[in-house]
């Protein structure tokens, strides 16, 4: 081509990239823009499959195209693929909006993220004013149990007469404590009523915890938005925050905690150019802290009230599912006003299917799944959903007899897995040598290294001035010299104190010799594939299916190519970790189709042609569990709303007449009968067509589904 015609190709001409939005999203994207230096809050609430996404990227893109500074931009997100998604479709959106060149780079959002991760960035820029130190180590779920569960054998409460909560347990309540901004008391009577006579005891417990971290220089989770909202508590600090970030904008409110909504009114007292977007209705994370009255309330906490602009077209489903979605969630006792509407019309309504039981349930589902796929849709858009993980045992025994392949999602994490750990740790020990637990645990990764071994290494390390040279003049026991010799020698060269001794097996020195990190600063992320040609020997000897856990590590690695640090690398991962590794079930490596099992929690956000949804019975939706307070009812109501509105053309709810339990032996194996879930009323059902076999004559149950009832009912049983 040409040089002219090659620039002339190279031009583009500004879009009108907002001509394609309805009139409440043009409302919302175009709020304050007369005013783009002072306008009130903007409270947008966004229905399921109401075009939320494209709303606020719409509205990013416009803020700047009207001339703010997309440096100042704060974006938060609760996931780490969310904010990327928000900023690359922005991006996009502002770049043809502006008529940039192909060749031209559209502006970075330098300050999208999640809470947490956002959090962790400011903490490290004003550690030296809040009396923290910048090279802090953030704990994940499972090590902040450890040092908890530490913490807890230390003061001896695990041998006291009565029984004391586990250390997963001690540490939920403290989460929920910070996160809640509520007093141990309240907590405790609210939430966990058996722990109670534990109250003085949990007291100590969390203050010994606290100040091991501190001791440690160690950051949970909760510290993350607990520091942070520290810091915003300094008039001056916060007020120098609130100026740099001259516009808020918050994805998802519903799902904030009481911690989250104090920080955004100390960012923005007055409301000013904060923007939040939610739904009310699918709040159903208070298992995590998160406080619907937050979005519930929000425009009521500003003077004048923030401006309110719901999105009720949905571009997901058909009329019919918006009717019966709608008549569910009509009946909850607080929410904003809104109902959903589609140019999508259809004859076929949502089937509310009654059968025998959960065998029958199965045996259902797998048919339809089936009937569907034969009809051309393939089976990765069709998904079964349900309350609690124990529900799908029998579809699953189902599914295997039938050789369908199926991926569960709601299972362990990625970051859980032992091998994946053990990798992190040594990076993590490396970034921070007064760490206990991550050293703890690297150290006893080497035969003949035990715990005592272990405790003896980080007590000489914890109060030496040089925690490095202290390592490099540890005598390990003699079982260990060859094994202690290897680490080391990879501890000195990540730690950037390697001063090339002969002794060390390592061969050679990059670093300063003084312990710090700068060392190793210019060397990521050859230092990952170090840890990992290190640890290989020690996969082979300690899993035998070191091949399958080989590829988590080798996926580590390629993640570990998109940071720039070994410090980012190991926030970002330990704040918004990957969902699956490969040693549990996941995406069947042979199948190019496979059918969606997952919680309804973990399939919030997603969709599907069709959804089959689990026992929506009472007992299951709403779980037994979650029926004590009236709040908790209600977030079960938006539990199944969700569920509901999940679905785009077809929706199955099903509800089995009667349950397998098995009971002790001088009771005997039993059936409960159950009735349908109480959120399914006449008023609300008939939006449904009532179908389902259980009162047919059936062929006899496959003798391989037969057993799933045991199965079934023994984790119901652990469950209850």
């Amino acid at each position: 081509m040409p040089p002219a015609e090659a620039l002339a190709a190279d031009v583009a001409q500004p879009q009108d990239v907002y001509a394609d939005l309805n009139p409440e999203q043009r409302a919302a994207v175009e709020h304050g823009l007369a005013t783009l230096d002072r306008h009130g809050p903007l409270l947008v609430i966004a229905g399921a499959g109401s075009g939320k996404t494209k709303t606020l990227a719409a509205r990013v893109a416009r803020l700047i195209q009207a001339g703010a500074d997309p440096q100042r931009l704060l974006l938060l997100t609760f996931s780490r693929r969310a904010a990327g998604e928000m900023e690359r479709r922005a991006g996009r959106m502002l770049h043809r909006a502006l008529g940039l060149r192909a060749s031209q780079m559209p502006p970075r959002f330098p300050w999208a993220g999640t809470f947490h991760s956002v959090g962790a960035r400011l903490l490290r820029e004003y550690a030296h004013r809040i009396g923290l130190v910048p090279n802090f180590t953030i704990l994940d779920r499972a090590d902040a149990e450890d040092l908890m569960g530490w913490q807890r054998q230390a003061l001896g409460l695990a041998e006291t007469a009565d029984r004391f909560p586990l250390k997963g347990t001690c540490l939920t309540i403290y989460s929920r404590v910070v996160n809640a901004e509520a007093r141990l008391d309240q907590v405790l009577q609210e939430h966990f009523p058996w722990v109670f006579p534990a109250h003085d005891d949990l007291k100590r417990l969390f203050k010994a915890y606290v100040e091991e971290k501190q001791r440690q220089q160690l950051l949970d989770y909760d510290d993350l938005l607990l520091y942070w909202s520290e810091l915003m508590s300094d008039d001056t600090l916060a007020a120098e925050l609130g100026e740099r970030f001259q516009h808020v904008l918050v994805d998802e409110y519903q799902d904030t905690n009481r911690l989250q909504a104090t920080l955004l009114k100390r960012l923005k007292p007055g409301g000013d150019r904060l923007t939040v977007v939610g739904d009310d209705a699918q709040a159903i994370y208070s298992f995590r802290a998160a406080e619907v009255r937050n979005i519930l309330e929000f425009p009521t906490q500003y003077d004048p009230p923030a401006r309110v602009v719901a999105l009720e077209r949905n571009y997901r489903s058909t009329q019919p599912i918006l009717d019966a979605s709608n008549a569910v969630i009509e009946m909850a006792k607080d929410r904003h006003d809104k109902r959903l509407w589609t140019d999508k019309t259809s004859s076929e309504r949502p089937q509310l299917v009654t059968v025998d039981d959960e065998a029958r349930q199965a045996i259902w589902v797998a048919d339809k799944v089936l009937e569907r796929r034969e009809q051309g849709l393939k089976l990765k858009r069709q998904a079964v959903l349900f309350r609690t993980s124990s529900h799908s045992a029998p579809l699953e025994l189902e599914l295997t007899r039938r050789n369908i392949p199926f991926v569960k999602f709601g299972g362990l994490k990625f970051l859980e897995s032992t091998h994946v750990k053990d990798v992190l740790s040594v990076l993590r020990w490396a970034e921070n040598p007064r760490g206990r637990l991550s050293g703890f645990r690297v150290a006893q990764l080497l035969p003949g290294f035990g715990p005592a071994s272990a405790r003896r290494l980080l007590d000489e390390m914890a109060p030496a001035p040089d925690p490095v040279q202290a390592l490099r003049d540890f005598k390990p026991p003699a079982a260990a010299a060859a094994g202690w010799a290897s680490l080391r020698a990879l501890m000195l060269r990540l730690l950037g104190g390697d001063d090339g001794d002969s002794d060390s097996g390592d061969g050679g020195g990059d670093g300063d010799g003084g312990g710090g990190l700068d060392g190793a600063s210019d060397r990521w992320p050859m230092d990952l594939e170090e840890v990992i040609t290190w640890y290989a020997p020690h996969l082979e000897r300690l899993h035998d299916d070191a091949p399958v856990r080989q590829a988590d590590l080798e996926q580590i690695a390629r993640i570990a190519q998109g940071y720039g640090s070994r410090e980012r690398f190991l926030t970002e991962l330990t704040l918004d970790p990957p969902e699956a590794s490969s040693d549990e079930s996941g995406v069947p490596l042979k199948d190019e189709d496979y059918l969606i099992l997952s919680t309804i929690h973990s399939a919030k956000g997603q969709e599907w042609n069709a959804v089959y949804l689990l026992n929506c019975v009472d007992g299951c939706m709403p779980s037994d569990l979650s029926t004590g307070a009236q709040a908790q009812i209600e977030e079960e109501r938006r539990l199944l709303y969700v569920a509901m509105t999940r679905a785009k053309e077809h929706l199955a709810v099903m509800a089995p007449q009667r349950f397998y339990v098995t009971q002790q032996a001088r009771h005997g194996d039993r059936h409960l009968y159950a009735t349908v879930s109480r959120f399914l009323p006449g008023k609300v059902a008939r939006h449904f067509d009532k179908t389902g076999p259980a009162n047919e004559r059936q062929a006899p149950l496959p003798e391989l589904l037969k057993p799933a009832l045991d199965v079934a009912a023994k984790l119901r049983k652990a469950w209850d």
